[in-house]
């Protein structure tokens, strides 16, 4: 009998996972998770212009059910630990597949976006956390109060070097998202040659989009568009 025929269902699992199919696919079901997160957030955050109820009110809501919002977070971080680790094994895989170095760079085919995606994506998971500190916890803010969001937003986003380093974050945030939402597509075997195309203007039009949102609420409270 074969060893293939002996193979347990987690011998197998495993071994999907190892290779870089599966690595891929890791990718593109964590990808899928943090692009519904980033959607939902940039709903929410941008009700900070339709003053400081509607805002204090959605954070209420969400404080409502605080074992779905943990619950939420928890899936969330795991996510992005998955999606960074497993483009980490897949750039390694590469690099050994071609361990003889080029005497040019190679960067003709490659995007500004896809050359960045190793160091892009520890970037955005350590702003999260920072994120979380500032304005879940209050450790990183000086004025923060539990129950009004909008006072801490404004308390936080009114420091320029925070505002600065937020809108740069997000910036990163939105090329990682060009990258990978189109190379989702590829992972998940829906790429064709007569769609990529669309694929990609979807994809930069959707990153332009966030990234536009997320930094119209610091540059907002920068130049006192929103505040009290």
């Amino acid at each position: 009998m074969s060893s293939l025929a002996t193979e347990s269902p987690l011998d197998k699992a495993s071994s999907f996972l190892e290779a870089p199919i599966g690595k891929k696919a890791v990718m593109a079901v964590t990808g899928v998770i943090l692009f519904g997160f980033v959607l939902g957030h940039l709903a929410g955050n941008l009700q900070i212009f339709l003053g400081p109820a509607r805002l204090n009110e959605y954070a209420e809501m969400l404080r409502s059910v605080p074992k779905a919002l943990w619950a939420a977070r928890i899936i969330l971080l795991i996510a992005v630990a998955m999606h960074i680790v497993s483009s980490v094994q897949l750039t390694r895989l590469k690099q050994s597949a071609r361990p003889v170095g080029y005497t040019k760079t190679g960067y003709v085919q490659a995007t500004y976006a896809s050359r960045t995606m190793m160091w892009s994506g520890p970037i955005i998971a350590a702003f999260i956390v920072y994120h979380l500190l500032d304005f879940t916890f209050g450790t990183v803010n000086p004025n923060f109060q539990p129950a009004d969001v909008y006072a801490n937003v404004i308390a936080s986003f009114k420091r320029p070097l925070v505002s600065a380093s937020y809108m740069i974050a997000v910036s990163l945030l939105g090329v990682h998202l060009y990258h990978g939402l189109w190379s989702m597509f590829q992972s998940l075997g829906i790429a064709h040659p007569k769609y990529t195309p669309k694929f990609k203007t979807f994809a930069k039009v959707f990153a332009v989009g966030v990234t536009i949102g997320n930094v119209s609420i610091p540059l907002a409270v920068v130049t006192g568009l929103v505040g009290y």
